[in-house]
């Protein structure tokens, strides 16, 4: 049996390429099948199967049987999996429940990979050998090469195949194509950034019903209901590789948004236009402008922050060294739909190497926790950082905190003198006064000063972990973190404490703490902490980030 595939090679002309039915590969998923076919034909020929001909449709005696969509790696013959038409408009009629109560994000405030929370793609088995979806090529334009090898990884795990330098999303004029002009077998482009930075994920268009578009013929991210913009592309060459062969294409004009992202397709209304968050970067050396950037970004719950993330790496890399001893502040405002107080961004980090990744985690880690805590108010509304470099490392390293009294009644002061050393052998002493209050049980006292992510995990741990009741409280949460650029004395015994709806409730009485402590399984809101904080101080150390961690103990007579 013998079929049709269409496909674009060149600029924007749809060809035929032949298509011999092999087989049909059963219950490769639960209610899945594939059709197995060896392609033929054109380019194929010293190509193979391409990256960006995922989505090409496959007719069988005029009739549409489906979509080049799955390959065998290193395969030496064209032959791909083509996925069945009904698999690929299945997916459309199911609806997206929505979420009905808040939960923690699925990003926590001290994560390292954004991209952890987006789904793998899953390998087909298929005659011994692995059978994968087709890799989705990524056009990175404005992105440093630097950021494409740091986050390379990761997104060749999501499925995706970045590439540098071939995406034309900044030039995308803002009027809507024409409908009619776009085809099945026609290159589309998902565009994730679009503006001084841009990033496209091109596929081919398999069917067209109304102003309903199908697409690509296997996910692109498994991000179910979504709202990304989608342009028509042209096919600037394409690139034959021993691995994989590949197509380089550029955005031509917009032509509608992508609702959904499953596993067999993804798809789209044409005519309709996707919101996109402002996004503006300023970079300064010092008090000295460097310059500015300005993009487009997809509002998505999942990406908005990984992108977020990599524009700011992005843009610390092309402008600043990033191998070396550095210091980066970061700083600005993340708004929000529908809510009056923005997210502040305000932090500093200072390194011999990687002060990149640690500003560019900084700006996206926030955004990434609101988001994903399934507040539907809570939409990207606009961004606006500004990121401020230094040649050295201004940094401090808490080396001791010593009491000049170890033991006092109540009513009398504590003398704390905290020692901080820093590069080139510079010391620095900050004196800190504690009154201790009058009836003060005897015993020991502690007091330790600490870095913001020692004293942020101390203070933090269990609002971090529970669901916030309204996006007020979220946002007032992420904004009561510590700033890196202080020290935290904090003053604390060794008695039971809890967190109740993260409120300090120290050294309860013990038939209270007999009630709270058998509430914490039935009870989100009530967790039991190491010890009781009895008070915390700020040293405020001007430009320097602070680290380390140290105690001393203090012994209350009667």
């Amino acid at each position: 049996m013998h079929g049709v595939g269409r496909t674009v090679f060149s600029g924007s002309k749809i060809e035929e390429f032949q298509v011999e039915i092999l087989g049909v590969l059963d219950n490769i998923g639960p209610k899945e099948s594939l059709i197995l076919g060896r392609l033929s034909g054109g380019p194929i020929e010293r190509t193979g199967v391409m990256q960006g001909m995922s989505g090409s449709p496959v007719y069988i005696d005029g009739k549409l049987a489906g979509a080049v969509a799955m390959a065998f790696p290193f395969a030496k013959e064209p032959i791909a999996g083509i996925r069945p038409i009904q698999d690929m408009v299945r997916p459309s009629a199911a609806p997206v429940p929505a979420p009905t109560a808040s939960q923690p994000a699925a990003i926590a405030l001290f994560d390292r990979d954004l991209s952890r929370v987006l789904p793998r793609p899953a390998s087909a088995l298929a005659i011994g050998e692995r059978m994968v979806d087709i890799a989705t090529p990524v056009s990175f334009g404005g992105f440093s090469r630097a950021a494409l090898e740091v986050f390379g990884p990761q997104l060749r795990a999501l499925g995706l195949e970045p590439r540098q330098g071939v995406s034309g999303g900044a030039n995308i004029p803002p009027r809507m194509g024409n409908p009619a002009d776009l085809q099945p077998g026609a290159m589309i482009s998902i565009q994730l950034v679009s503006g001084d930075f841009a990033l496209g994920a091109d596929g081919t268009v398999t069917y067209i019903d109304g102003d309903r578009v199908y697409a690509f013929g296997h996910r692109f991210l498994d991000i179910g209901s979504t709202s990304l913009p989608f342009a028509r592309a042209d096919v600037i060459t394409l690139m034959p590789n021993l691995n994989t062969s590949f197509k380089l294409s550029t955005a031509r004009e917009w032509m509608g948004v992508i609702s959904q992202d499953r596993n067999t397709a993804v798809t789209g209304e044409l005519g309709k236009r996707a919101s996109m968050a402002p996004v503006s970067i300023s970079v300064s050396r010092g008090a000295k402008p460097v310059g500015s950037y300005q993009m487009q970004m997809v509002n998505d719950p999942l990406l908005s922050p990984l992108l977020l993330q990599m524009a700011v790496y992005s843009v610390i890399d092309e402008t600043e060294r990033t191998v070396g001893a550095s210091a980066i502040r970061v700083s600005g405002k993340v708004e929000f739909a529908d809510s009056s107080t923005p997210v502040e961004v305000n932090n500093m980090y200072s390194a011999d190497n990687g002060s990149a990744m640690l500003g560019s985690l900084s700006a996206a880690v926030p955004v990434a926790y609101v988001m994903q805590s399934n507040f539907r108010a809570l939409q990207l509304k606009k961004v606006d950082l500004r990121i401020e470099a230094f040649d050295q490392k201004k940094q401090l390293t808490i080396d001791n905190i010593s009491a000049l009294r170890h033991e006092v009644k109540p009513g009398e002061k504590i003398q704390l003198e905290v020692l901080l050393t820093g590069d080139n052998g510079s010391e620095l002493t900050r004196q800190v006064t504690y009154n201790v209050p009058i009836g003060a049980e005897p015993g020991t006292l502690y007091f330790t000063v600490a870095d913001a992510n020692t004293t942020n995990l101390a203070d933090f741990r269990q609002i971090l972990s529970a669901s916030p009741h309204s996006p007020a409280q979220l946002i007032s949460t992420v904004n009561g973190l510590h700033p890196s650029t202080k020290a935290y004395v904090r003053v604390w015994r060794a008695d039971p404490a809890f967190q109740l709806e993260g409120s300090d409730l120290p050294d309860p009485p013990a038939s209270v703490a007999l009630i709270l402590g058998g509430a914490q399984s039935s009870h989100a809101g009530i967790s039991q902490t190491r010890n009781a904080k009895v008070a915390e101080m700020e040293l405020d150390l001007g430009d320097k980030v602070i680290t380390g961690s140290k105690t001393v103990q203090v012994e209350i007579k009667e």
